[in-house]
């Protein structure tokens, strides 16, 4: 996956969320964005992934432009997979109709095809005995197995994951990495924002701080969590590694 971003800026009212941000990506399977709450982690997936327009800047992913037209933007939605920080089930809906509605109506499968795209997915996180229960009847951790079931139902190009495990317990946050390592192994791109500097560390490709709207530093893993040269990354990483 290749990733070029140049001077993106994005206003809410007075608010400056993004403010001339910047990246080169050249090549990585998983881009972790790290940073402090606030920083602009958020925005920026959005406006990756389609569902924000920047109001200025350019982005080229997977080699190329990002959309600016409406109906750009809905078949670059169509290409990708989306999880943020709430489950966003459709609660009267059973887990395996949160997966076919979409199936259906954004990419045109018939219910047949639906059908089995969706059983194959929640097959694959041991979901199918669960398939015909409600969102309120399965635990926080099978609730983001099922989103992240429906993000990758439609084989999206790039999965954008906004803090996937924000709400989960530690063993549930545990099961969620763990099947998003999966994933990533087994050739899914994935662009995410987590506050598991474990996790980033050891799964990621690339790994961008954000601060301020801006990135302050973007690198392998390695570098940057061993030989950070930004003063304000190297302070976050002191304060959320020390225990």
């Amino acid at each position: 996956m290749k990733l070029s971003v140049s001077g993106l800026t994005k206003h809410y009212g007075r608010h400056l969320a993004l403010d001339g941000l910047s990246l080169e990506i050249p090549i990585a399977r998983v881009l972790c964005l790290i940073g402090p709450s606030g920083g602009g982690k958020s925005t920026f997936l959005r406006v990756l992934g389609g569902l924000e327009t920047p109001d200025s800047g350019t982005v080229e992913m997977l080699g190329e432009p990002l959309a600016t037209s409406a109906a750009g933007l809905l078949a670059h939605r169509r290409k990708n997979g989306f999880l943020f920080q709430q489950f966003n089930l459709f609660p009267h809906l059973t887990a395996l109709r949160n997966l076919t509605l979409p199936l259906e109506t954004v990419h045109g499968l018939t219910p047949t095809e639906a059908m089995a795209r969706a059983r194959e997915a929640l097959g694959r996180f041991g979901l199918l005995d669960h398939a015909d229960k409600l969102p309120a009847q399965l635990s926080g951790g099978q609730q983001q197995r099922v989103g992240i079931a429906r993000a990758i139902a439609s084989e999206p190009k790039v999965l954008f994951l906004d803090e996937p495990t924000s709400a989960l317990d530690p063993e549930m946050t545990a099961e969620v990495l763990e099947l998003i390592q999966e994933l990533a192994e087994d050739g899914q791109n994935i662009i995410l924002s987590t506050h598991e500097m474990g996790f980033a560390r050891a799964v990621a490709d690339q790994v961008a701080f954000l601060a301020a709207g801006k990135i302050e530093e973007a690198g392998p893993p390695a570098e940057l969590f061993g030989n950070t040269k930004s003063p304000l990354c190297q302070r976050f990483l002191s304060r959320v590694m020390r225990y």
